[in-house]
Formats: structure tokens, C-alpha cells, sequence
């Protein structure tokens, strides 16, 4: 009386007479939506690995992973810090260097132990590590610290040794750890010399760390597209939705940027250069070629920000604040008239100027987006257009591409499971359910419909779009239309009033 799972077996090849138990799998499969807060972060920093994506969640994890932000251009903490403002909590931080970047490193005793930094940057130059007599007799401990970064103690090292195999021990406690509860360490690498000196009790601070951070250009920050990836390509498969390159205002890189984010499903977030003028700004979007709904450019307008970490008030790009907040909004909205927080003013704002429609028409018309105060729901820093740089008015909402970028992303992830299997009516029906539910679930959500009335999605996965010729090479096509819901940008109410205005009311009669 075996049991087998469902298809393990030919159940019309059966010989011997008995029960055959099959365990059939659930028909009903179900999609879950793919996140979309995940926000892909590119730039410098004062220590961390490099090029490598790395999963931050707040401004503490940012600091022990790649150390405080830093007052300058590129700075990749002080575009996550503008986001965290602004409500995002999951990020992929892609640390760059322009290759001068150097560990820092201390001699400890002449030929006895090399200390080095185990990633590159300025942060080494503030770890100290002290050695001193160890908790139990007879043994040495070493201590590892800096800002920001958890302090590490190895204890009890060497009982027993002396002579060079000591030295040898301590820096195999460094390197390896030395008990269940204390690993390697995290901030630095040890070598051991060949010197047999006794260990001396002392502190020593680890010099000649360098960031890497000089000549960086759009360039570094893209990166290279081949194994081991660098820059922006390192955060590809990812799961990222939205990304930017920080301070990146070389256009040249942005059409770049934008067949990378087409390619993987990521809004881009771009940025003019600071102080730009409006007839710069359109003049260069009408050469850089730059026409996608997948690349998001923001105007040279830069953001002055409150920098508690450096005490000072300082200008930076608008990408932050604004790729925050749409991480943080559900993918049918859009960034149109939400309110930015962290934002101290604008340089326009600071020039106690405001922008005119005229201004802002010729920014909309030209692809731009831009921070303003007031918006259209009061006096607060949002964006003023909420689009992308998309020419074609029906593609070119930030919701758009958030909404298309979901919905293609979780078919992606979810319905590869029907590959492999038999294309049958039950089949074709188990797959049109498995997206009709997940689209249900959006309805339902209130993040599609159609609002006037209908249905709001269709799928269709039968003979007329599955004809047996195609049915014969392994295709199967499914055909789904779905209805965004429409971001309300123009809304026009019509005032009549005078002494001479009649106003007809209905009376019921009783």
C-alpha cells in the first residue's frame, strides 16, 4: 500500500493488485506581491566593503558597517540618512572607491604582529587595539576598537606559549577567534612576524587608511557589468525597485542608468547639477537623450540638510528624500504633492524665490520633477510634478512605473513554477487563477479598478491565444490587462456665483 506523490508514478502502467495512496499538492497557488521598499544606495564611504550590496535597515547599521556620513559629494551615508527621514527602512548600500583607497595598518613590535584594517578607509585610522594581560594567568588580551563599530576582546590567548608561537596564536585569535562566543574579528586582520620579543602591555592606533573617495566620477559610480560587478551592476538580482547613484549629476551616465533600470525593473533616481537654471535644465534633457519611464530626473534644485552627525547645515542632492519617500509609498501612488521631511529649504527656497507656472511648465514639459514649497496641498517641501522622464503622458506617472515594475517583478518570481509542467485545460486554469487571485488581491486593496465602473483586470489563457501550432513548440500564453488607478493631477472646480445665479433644488412630493 505505497504512498507517492501525485505524477511520481504511471498510474496506467500498474501491474500488482493493491492501494496506491497519491498526495496531491494544493490546485490553488498564490502569488505574493515582491517588496518594493527596497532602495539601491551607490557611493562612497569611510569604510566597508566595496562594491559588494550590502543590507542596511537604519542609520545604526549604517554607521557599524560603513561609518558615520561624511560632509562631501558622493557621500553615500548622507543620501541613506535623507531617506530614512523620509520613512524608507530597507536598503541595499553599494560602497565605491576610485581605487586609491588603502586599509590602515600598525606595527606592533618590531617583526612581532602586522595589524591591518579589514576594509579600506579613513575609519581605520581611528581603531586602537590594546594589548594586555589576559583574564586567566599566564595568557595575553587583545582589545579592538572604534567609533561606531562594536568593540571586540579576545581573552585567555596563549596559556602556556611563549616566544614567537604566542604571536602566532594572537594573531590566529584575531583572524579566526578563539572561542564559541567570540569570532573573527570584523575590524581587523593580524599577521605574525618572526620576532620572538615577549609581549608588551600597549595601545596601538592603526594609520594610513585612505577612502578612495578623490577622483570620483559617474563613471566609478556606474561601475562595470562584468563578473566581479562593480557600482550600480553590483545591485543586480537584488530585489531592488528603486535606486539612485548619489550626487551622480554627469548626464552622461543617465542613459546608462535608465537601460539598467529597464532591464531589472528599478526606478531610477537622477539628479541635475546644483544651482542649475531652468533653461540649462532644458536644454540639456533635450540632448542627453533621455526619454523613459524608467529614469526619474530631478531638477538641479539641491536640497539644504541638517548634518546632526557633522554639526552642520549643509546642500545636497534632492535624491534622497525623494527616493525615501517613494520606497516608502505603497507602487499605485505617486510622489505628486507629498510632504518631504529633513528638508531644511531649497536653494530657490533660500533665495526666498518661488517657482512660477511658467517655470513649472516648461520643467514638466521638459521631464523634470522638482522640490517645491508650497505644493498644491499647502505650504510644505514636495515634489511639484510627480513624473518621470517619459514624453507619453500615460506612461510617464511615477506610478507607472512602480505599479508595472510590481506587477511584472511578481509574475517573475511567482509563475516560473508552471515551466516544466503539462499544458492542459487544468493547467491553463490553475495558472489564469493563480494571477487572477493576485490581481484580485490588488482590487481589493485598492490599488487597481476602474473607477467609472467594469472590471478591473483581465486574464486569458485558452485556445484563442494558445493555438495548437504554438501549443506544439511548449508555448502557453497568458494575456493580462490590468487598469491603474489614475493619479488625480488637474482638478478643476467650476465656480458660478452672482446675484443673478439660480440654484434649482428637487422637492419630493409627500
Amino acid at each position: 500500500m505505497p504512498i507517492v506523490q501525485q505524477g511520481s508514478i504511471n498510474t496506467t502502467a500498474l501491474i500488482v493488485p493493491d492501494l496506491y495512496v497519491q498526495i496531491v499538492p494544493p490546485q490553488v497557488t498564490l502569488l505574493n506581491g515582491v517588496p518594493t521598499n527596497v532602495l539601491g544606495v551607490v557611493g562612497t564611504a569611510q569604510w566597508g566593503p566595496a562594491n559588494s550590496p550590502t543590507i542596511i535597515g537604519d542609520m545604526a547599521a549604517y554607521a557599524r558597517t560603513f561609518g558615520n556620513i561624511l560632509n562631501r559629494k558622493y557621500d553615500m551615508g548622507t543620501a541613506v540618512a535623507a531617506a530614512v527621514i523620509n520613512g524608507a527602512n530597507n536598503f541595499r548600500c553599494v560602497r565605491v572607491t576610485d581605487g586609491t583607497d588603502a586599509a590602515a595598518t600598525a606595527a606592533v613590535q618590531t617583526n612581532c604582529l602586522t595589524l591591518n584594517g579589514k576594509y579600506t578607509g579613513t575609519l581605520g585610522n581611528t581603531v586602537v587595539v590594546s594589548l594586555a594581560a589576559g583574564s586567566a594567568s599566564g595568557t595575553w588580551k587583545v582589545t579592538v576598537a572604534a567609533p561606531t563599530l562594536p568593540p571586540e576582546v579576545f581573552d585567555n590567548i596563549g596559556a602556556g606559549l611563549t616566544a614567537n608561537a604566542l604571536w602566532v596564536a594572537i594573531a590566529a585569535a584575531i583572524n579566526n577567534g578563539n572561542g564559541i562566543q567570540r569570532g573573527a574579528s570584523q575590524i581587523i586582520t593580524a599577521t605574525a612576524g618572526a620576532g620572538t620579543t615577549a609581549p608588551v602591555a600597549a595601545s596601538f592606533t592603526l594609520a594610513g587608511g585612505t577612502d578612495g573617495a578623490t577622483t570620483i566620477t559617474g563613471s566609478v559610480l556606474v561601475g562595470q557589468d562584468t563578473v566581479p560587478r562593480k557600482g550600480m551592476y553590483a545591485l543586480r538580482n537584488q530585489g531592488v525597485s528603486i535606486a539612485m547613484l548619489t550626487d551622480c549629476d554627469d548626464t552622461t551616465t543617465f542613459s546608462t542608468q535608465s537601460a539598467f533600470g529597464l532591464s531589472e525593473g528599478i526606478y531610477m533616481i537622477g539628479t541635475g547639477p546644483a544651482g542649475d537654471t531652468i533653461a540649462n535644465a532644458v536644454t540639456t534633457k533635450a540632448t542627453a537623450g533621455i526619454d523613459s519611464y524608467a529614469f526619474k530626473w530631478m531638477f538641479g534644485d539641491w536640497v539644504w540638510f541638517l548634518d546632526t552627525a557633522n554639526g552642520v547645515t549643509r546642500l545636497i542632492s534632492p535624491q534622497g528624500f525623494v527616493a525615501g519617500l517613494l520606497a516608502n509609498l505603497s507602487p499605485e501612488q505617486s510622489s505628486l504633492n507629498k510632504q518631504l521631511f529633513g528638508v531644511v529649504g531649497t536653494q530657490k527656497s533660500y533665495a526666498n524665490q518661488t517657482y512660477s507656472s511658467a517655470e513649472l511648465q516648461a520643467l514638466a514639459q521638459a521631464g523634470y520633477d522638482v522640490i517645491t514649497n508650497p505644493v498644491p496641498g499647502g505650504n510644505y517641501f514636495g515634489c511639484r510634478i510627480g513624473h518621470n522622464t517619459s514624453s507619453n503622458s500615460l506612461t510617464y506617472g511615477d506610478n507607472y512605473t512602480r505599479m508595472t515594475n510590481y506587477i511584472a517583478s511578481t509574475i517573475n518570481a511567482g509563475m516560473g513554477k508552471y515551466v516544466g509542467k503539462l499544458q492542459s485545460v487544468t493547467v491553463r486554469a490553475q495558472a489564469a487563477a493563480t494571477l487572477s487571485n493576485f490581481l484580485s488581491s490588488m482590487e481589493q486593496q485598492g490599488m487597481i479598478g476602474a473607477v467609472n465602473g467594469g472590471p478591473a483586470f483581465s486574464v486569458q489563457i485558452d485556445a484563442a491565444n494558445n493555438p495548437l501550432n504554438r501549443v506544439a513548440l511548449g508555448y502557453m500564453q497568458a494575456d493580462v490587462k490590468v487598469i491603474y488607478l489614475s493619479v488625480i493631477e488637474k482638478f478643476i472646480v467650476n465656480v458660478e456665483g452672482s446675484q443673478a445665479t439660480v440654484i434649482r433644488s428637487t422637492t419630493t412630493a409627500q
